[in-house]
């Protein structure tokens, strides 16, 4: 479409062919902001059979289908929120579902509760698990552990058992094919939060983690014993267990040295441990689907998505699936229990994300569909990585989206900045930033200083700067764009969710002079307020949370006056621009009334606040609707104070 206008407006001058570019007709904002057509592919262990989870952007379903051949079942799920498909055997699937609720006789606020279904999908019957057992909520504290003990399926789940009105979280085994249900009482404690189990169905391993104190404490069964061989003062969290070795035996801790670098650590029956290599700098581990053995993991190295197989036979069945997709990125979705089929995720910077499935017997590859239905080459926006310098030296990454079919000069710019605050942006498909370059913007999302994936010393260079080097770090950004001839410096919003919605409402109130609106999407605006309220969810308790929020913030505590300085709500009166606030109802990570309390502050002091509210929406916006209606209630606030043309 670009060469026909270029070739019919070669005589007009610039500013008319730009005109021409700008009056093509948009992509619908639906084509992002819908729930993706395709959410998940699982491959059965025996590779004949997918599971798939599709959508028509509101409702979810259900499809079995063959490999080869047509579909076997199906089911509508609905506005359920389905956040995850396993298969157990060749017959059973165990769905992951969640739901917002305050439980009678629990302390706390409401909070996001998970629940596992056994669906058989020969018989249609579906079972809730964990259902009428004494002394025991149905709600699921981990992912489901799916075992075959004598060619019988399974699965080992996590739960709440109360002994002396106290939740502890105990181990229980539930064969499907009988739905006989065993709790397993092998040492629970109060502290416990994590277990293992192996390949034959017995527990071996058991996480336990004093959150007042901040303890850690790794276990071991030997024998008809438990036994302590690790521990560690971990004030931010537990270390939990990552899985199985290389051998299949051996349990596997990602921990922090005496140094504070990452290390992965394996530890025998006995309690001797030893360190895998460093270089490995893996982020993410793959295990055996069979022996549950420690097969390599992957990495983001640079804008790489790189995948490291111990074994050279699997290191080239992998290249080999991602060499059928060069240029693309691809990542490991599913795969058959002996590995010989691969459902990958091809991510095309021009096309989009879709699945495809790899068959390495045939040396074949078969498409299985876009993740995102309608999406087409014309309404995905060119992303390239850049690299600026922040005003004190430190170098920043991001990625910048360009509007398709417009000249890079004097664009007006979001910047889009991710949650966490130790999360980051990643290389590949982003629905949110797709959707505003759509609209003519340019979008930059910077991996401010406090982000993963840089090492620790980046990630350390954030603590205390909440508000502060974090917020500058943007228009950090922006300045540098600028001065490039890339964006227009007097057209700029700041746009997020999360954290990134904090960063939107500091950067109205605490980095004035660069922004002409701000979208906060689920952002805090009260810091105290905000502590207390993760106080609340701990029942009143000193939790790792609010050890980890305190770290960036810079706090000695819920009480120190200096979060004053650095909170939206509390320096309202120094917002210059118009603000919308977005927040779902049901948001259990940062509470509706951080909203709340942002929009009355802002009311109050005289200055221009939009507030929309997501009825029945949590934190990640797991509905279709609300997810669109976020996105058009954003988009139409930026156009209007911040015109794309």
């Amino acid at each position: 479409m670009l060469k026909s206008i270029i070739a019919a407006g070669a005589a007009c001058v610039a500013l008319l062919c730009a005109g021409s570019l700008s009056a093509q007709p948009k992509p619908n904002l639906a084509v992002y902001g819908q729930l993706p057509n395709i959410e998940q592919i699982e491959l059965s262990p025996d590779g004949s059979k997918l599971a798939i989870v599709v959508t028509d952007g509101e409702q979810r379903f259900l499809s079995i289908r063959q490999v080869r051949g047509g579909v076997l079942a199906g089911m509508n799920v609905g506005a359920t929120k389905l956040r995850g498909v396993t298969w157990a055997g060749e017959e059973h699937l165990i769905l992951v579902v969640s739901r917002t609720d305050a439980v009678v006789g629990l302390m706390g606020p409401a909070r996001e509760y998970f629940l596992a279904t056994d669906y058989n999908w020969k018989t249609k019957k579906q079972v809730l698990l964990l259902r009428n057992q004494r002394d025991a909520m149905n709600v699921i504290l981990g992912a489901p552990m799916v075992r075959m003990i004598n060619s019988e399926p399974v699965v080992f789940l996590e739960g709440v058992h109360f002994v002396n009105n106290v939740g502890l979280d105990t181990l229980f085994r539930i064969n499907l094919n009988s739905g006989a249900t065993r709790m397993l009482d092998y040492g629970a404690q109060v502290d416990t939060d994590g277990w293992l189990v192996d390949a034959k169905g017995e527990p071996v391993a058991q996480s336990l983690y004093n959150s007042e104190r901040g303890r850690w404490t790794l276990k071991i069964k030997q024998g008809m014993s438990w036994r302590a061989i690790d521990e560690a003062i971990t004030p931010m969290g537990s270390y939990g267990i990552a899985g199985f070795g290389r051998d299949g035996k051996s349990v596997l801790v990602w921990r922090t040295d005496d140094k504070d670098q990452d290390i992965l650590r394996e530890y025998d029956a006995s309690g001797q441990h030893v360190d895998l290599p460093s270089d490995l700098n893996l982020s993410g581990l793959l295990h055996d689907p069979a022996n549950l053995s420690l097969l390599g993991g992957y990495t983001l190295k640079g804008d790489d998505l790189i995948y490291t197989f111990f074994d050279p036979g699997s290191q080239r069945a992998w290249n080999a699936v991602g060499k059928a997709y060069q240029g693309d990125r691809v990542s490991l979705a599913s795969w058959s229990q002996d590995r010989k089929r691969v459902v990958a995720r091809v991510d095309s910077p021009t096309m989009g994300p879709g699945y495809t499935l790899v068959d390495l017997n045939t040396k074949t590859a078969d498409w299985l569909g876009d993740i995102y239905s309608g999406l087409t080459e014309a309404a995905i926006s060119p992303v390239r990585p850049i690299k600026y310098k922040a005003a004190d030296g430190l170098e920043i990454n991001g990625y910048l989206t360009l509007p398709k079919g417009r000249d890079p000069k004097n664009l007006p710019l979001i910047v889009l900045p991710h949650g966490g605050p130790e999360g980051r942006d990643t290389p590949g498909f982003d629905w949110w930033s797709q959707a505003l370059a759509s609209r003519g913007y340019a979008v930059l999302q910077p991996n401010f200083r406090g982000s993963e994936g840089y090492g620790w010393d980046f990630v350390q260079a954030g603590f205390g700067e909440w508000g502060k080097k974090m917020q500058t770090d943007l228009s950090d950004g922006v300045r540098d764009l600028a001065k490039q001839g890339i964006i227009d410096p007097k057209r700029v919003c700041i746009v997020g969710a999360s954290y990134g919605g904090y960063a939107a409402l500091a950067g109205a109130t605490l980095d004035n002079g660069v922004y002409r609106c701000a979208v906060s999407v689920a952002g805090p605006s009260d810091l105290k307020k905000m502590l207390l309220s993760v106080r609340a969810s701990h029942n009143g308790a000193v939790s790792a949370a609010q050890r980890y929020w305190l770290r960036f913030m810079g706090a000695d505590g819920i009480r120190d006056p200096d979060l004053a300085a650095i909170s939206p709500a509390q320096q309202a009166a120094k917002a210059n621009v118009p603000v919308m606030l977005i927040h779902g109802k049901d948001d259990t990570v940062v509470r509706y009334d951080q909203s709340q309390i942002m929009a009355d502050a802002l009311k109050k002091a005289g200055k221009p606040v939009e507030f929309i509210t997501l009825d029945g929406e949590d934190h990640w916006l797991s509905r279709g609707a609300t997810r669109l209606k976020m996105l058009t209630e954003t988009v139409a606030f930026v156009e209007k104070h911040n015109p794309p043309e």
